[in-house]
């Protein structure tokens, strides 16, 4: 049991330096792309898990999600659902036990797809949960690779149109960034490479009565 949490501010994070993906992007707008995508995810044990939706600003009206985004430590696949729809080959590899696939607040993304497809997510961890055992109070993916990492992820696409006939170079990168990171604090976390008795972003709790 803690006797303080790591919780980070908006001016401490704006102060951090921005970081950017580092590795490879490839778009699968088709479904001649999913299978060789698929493919090369499948010889990992462990891949980054995302998904954005196109923003709405009317009330009521709910878009359905446009991309999952799913990264290795060095490619990230950015599966376009707006064009292919959820391809059996995509379904089985969320379906699949024997890869883990980490994501923050997954199972919002879930809900939200279940309204157009029929599948079973599998072998899924949640950040959100899983930072909760190294006293990290916050459960924004900005926050938490900021407190753990030292480095800033800018939100800058994130209301974006991620239906858009193309996707602009800094949508493909803030999507892919997003996967790769939930993966990258996983890796740390899981490899115990991460103290919160060190960490510089601690507050003592308050005694209970």
């Amino acid at each position: 049991m803690f006797n303080y949490r790591l919780s980070i501010t908006k001016e401490q994070i704006n102060a951090l330096p921005v970081i950017s993906f580092p590795g490879a992007i490839t778009v699968v707008d088709t479904e001649e792309k999913v299978a060789e995508a698929v493919g090369d995810l499948m010889r990992h044990k462990v891949i980054g898990f995302d998904t954005e939706t196109r923003p709405s600003f009317r009330k009521g009206r709910v878009y359905k999600v446009a991309l999952m985004q799913l990264s290795t430590p060095d490619r990230c696949y950015l599966f376009r659902l707006n064009l292919i729809g959820m391809p059996d080959a995509l379904c089985k590899l969320i379906e699949d036990e024997s890869i883990t696939k980490v994501g923050l607040s997954v199972h919002d993304d879930f809900h939200v797809m279940h309204r157009s497809s029929d599948f079973e997510p599998r072998s899924f961890v949640d950040l959100q949960e899983m930072v909760h055992d190294y006293a990290i109070s916050d459960i924004s993916l900005q926050k938490v690779y900021a407190i753990i990492f030292g480095g800033k992820i800018s939100k800058a696409q994130r209301l974006t149109n991620w239906e858009a006939d193309k996707l602009t170079g800094a949508q493909q990168k803030y999507a892919a960034l997003d996967a790769w990171a939930c993966l990258k604090i996983y890796e740390h976390l899981a490899g115990g490479k991460f103290n919160p008795a060190q960490s510089m972003y601690k507050t003592p709790l308050e005694p209970q009565d």
